[in-house]
């Protein structure tokens, strides 16, 4: 089975992203975003690459909104990237997967 972006929520949060033994890319999303959307298989196409090195996790902004205003997310979709339960780097908006991977390189 490939691998794909899993979903966190605000009660699992915490247990899957801060205190995960890699770098982990937080993708805050909600189903009537069209961006979002479009990021959906960009993402799951990279945690199948990095399978094993990065995990990749969506959080619903509708079903999670506290995760979202612990981490100051006001705009979807935002990637927020993640090592030692600490936040690394923001990238706000649809963006390209070369972006998005530039933005990783130098955590993994």
């Amino acid at each position: 089975m490939s691998a794909s972006a899993r979903e966190v929520t605000d009660d699992d949060f915490d247990d899957v992203v801060r205190r995960a033994g890699r770098p982990v890319l937080v993708d805050f999303w909600a189903p009537w975003c069209g961006p979002c959307r479009v990021m959906g298989p960009i993402l799951d196409a990279m945690a199948e690459a990095h399978e094993g090195t990065l995990d990749i996790v969506k959080v619903n902004l509708d079903e999670s909104p506290e995760t979202a205003r612990r981490f100051g997310v006001s705009s979807i979709p935002a990637l927020l990237l993640f090592s030692g339960g600490q936040l690394l780097t923001t990238l706000v908006g649809a963006k390209p997967r070369t972006l998005i991977e530039k933005a990783i390189a130098d955590h993994l």
